[in-house]
């Protein structure tokens, strides 16, 4: 089975738009919630994402990067 280049020309802009939602959402995330207990960011991270209309994201990665940011230092000032 070979594969059409032009299949992934077509869905590159779809994969990087969907990317840039999840990134918005945990930087997002981040400046809020840094530092925070595991189950606060967690929460805050799904809002996020739901926000930027980011489906589809596999429930490992939203936990990993739940997880990341909860044991982040949070920042001075927070």
């Amino acid at each position: 089975m070979t594969t059409d280049p032009s299949e992934y020309e077509k869905a590159m802009p779809i994969v990087a738009a969907h990317l840039a939602k999840i990134e918005r959402a945990v930087e997002r995330t981040r400046a809020s919630h840094s530092g925070q207990p595991y189950a606060a960011v967690h929460q805050a991270f799904i809002e996020a994402l739901q926000d930027e209309d980011a489906r589809s994201v596999v429930p490992q990665v939203i936990e990993e990067l739940a997880r990341q940011i909860s044991e982040a230092p949070s920042k001075p000032g927070s």
